[in-house]
C-alpha cells in the first residue's frame, strides 16, 4: 500500500481533521480494512496468529500482522512471548482494547438496528 504524499491535499485535511478532534484520529485508524474485525477476534478468543487466520479467513498474512502492529503500538493489545518448543506469540486486548471494543459494540448495534445500507 502506498502512503500518501506529505504535500497533498488530502494529507492537509487528514492533518487538519486530526488536530481538530482525536475523534478523526481515531475513525482514520478504525477505518482501515480489518481493523475492528482484527480487534473483535481478539476479544473473542483467538489469541495466535493462526488462530485469527482461521478466523478472518480472507485475511492475508501481510496485513494481519500490520494490524497486529498498529494495535499494539496503539495499546489496544498486548503481546505475550510464551517459551516452549516451538514457543508461541499471543495477542490478548488491554484494557483500552477492552474499552474500545466495548464502545464499537455499542456502535455496531446502533448500526444493525437504526441505519439503513
Amino acid at each position: 500500500m502506498t502512503e500518501r504524499k506529505l504535500s497533498s491535499t488530502n494529507f492537509y485535511n487528514q492533518s487538519y481533521l486530526e488536530e481538530k478532534c482525536a475523534l478523526n484520529e481515531l475513525l482514520s485508524l478504525l477505518s482501515k480494512r480489518w481493523m475492528t474485525e482484527v480487534l473483535f477476534s481478539i476479544e473473542e478468543g483467538n489469541t495466535r496468529f493462526t488462530n485469527l487466520k482461521e478466523d478472518l479467513e480472507h485475511i492475508s498474512d501481510h496485513i494481519l500482522a500490520e494490524r497486529l502492529k498498529m494495535l499494539e503500538q496503539h495499546e489496544l493489545i498486548s503481546k505475550s512471548y510464551l517459551p516452549g518448543n516451538p514457543p508461541r506469540t499471543e495477542y490478548e486486548l488491554t484494557a483500552k482494547g477492552i474499552e474500545l471494543s466495548e464502545l464499537l459494540g455499542g456502535v455496531c448495534t446502533f448500526a444493525e438496528n437504526k441505519m439503513q445500507f
